[in-house]
């Protein structure tokens, strides 16, 4: 059973694939940071200095605790929906699926080009030959 399992994570495929997660997970931090802490701001900044992370409606607050902030609603264990933070995310995920679309892009033209270059047909074999030279043979008998 290990030698399958050795077998199995040693195939180029399972390691692509580990090397393709760390990517993404290296990228998805990027983007994270480029939406957080350029995208957002400068959008806020444009629409009178709202920021989206702490947008929020308070749901529940039992105790009527003052609640400034997404972080001092967690703190103070009261129940909001953070619009903001979804707004965030939807922004991320464009960006990721927009870049994931030209990489996509990218590989179908490249394979398209190797699809649209034919390969040279292969040299006959001997035995062709050999039948060639019998079909030639007996079509100059006639």
């Amino acid at each position: 059973m290990f030698k399958e399992f050795r077998d199995f994570a040693l195939k180029g495929n399972v390691i692509d694939l580990a090397i393709g997660v760390i990517i993404g997970a290296a990228f998805g931090a990027i983007v994270s940071s480029i939406v957080d802490d350029l995208f957002m701001p400068i959008i806020g900044l444009i629409l009178n200095g709202i920021d989206f992370s702490n947008l929020f409606i308070v749901i529940s607050n039992p105790n009527n605790i003052p609640v400034p902030s997404v972080a001092a609603a967690k703190a103070a264990g009261v129940a909001t929906l953070n619009y903001g933070l979804f707004i965030n995310a939807v922004v991320k995920f464009t960006i990721i699926a927009f870049v994931l679309f030209l990489v996509v892009k990218g590989i179908n033209r490249l394979r398209k080009k190797e699809a649209a270059a034919p390969a040279a047909p292969p040299a006959p074999t001997t035995e062709e030959k050999l039948l060639t030279e019998i079909r030639d043979a007996i079509k100059a008998q006639k």
